[in-house]
């Protein structure tokens, strides 16, 4: 069973290089996905709050791999 998972985890470090970027988007499309419909503005507005949403969140993971180079 141990080689189960250590074929697990080399999978998922294939897809996932950074875990806090990968919860972080997550996290902002499921925000997204509960607040927008709710509020009425999904078929308006959905593209643009997503995309700002997205981009702040890898300026973010951006920056924060900047710092931890240097």
């Amino acid at each position: 069973m141990r080689w189960l998972r250590s074929i697990a985890r080399e999978v998922i470090r294939l897809f996932v290089d950074d875990g806090s970027f990968a919860i972080a988007i997550l996290a902002w499309l499921a925000l997204a996905a509960v607040v927008l419909p709710r509020a009425g503005l999904w078929t308006r507005v959905a593209g643009p709050v997503l995309f700002a949403g997205l981009a702040a969140i890898l300026v973010a993971s951006v920056l924060r791999y900047s710092r931890r180079s240097r």
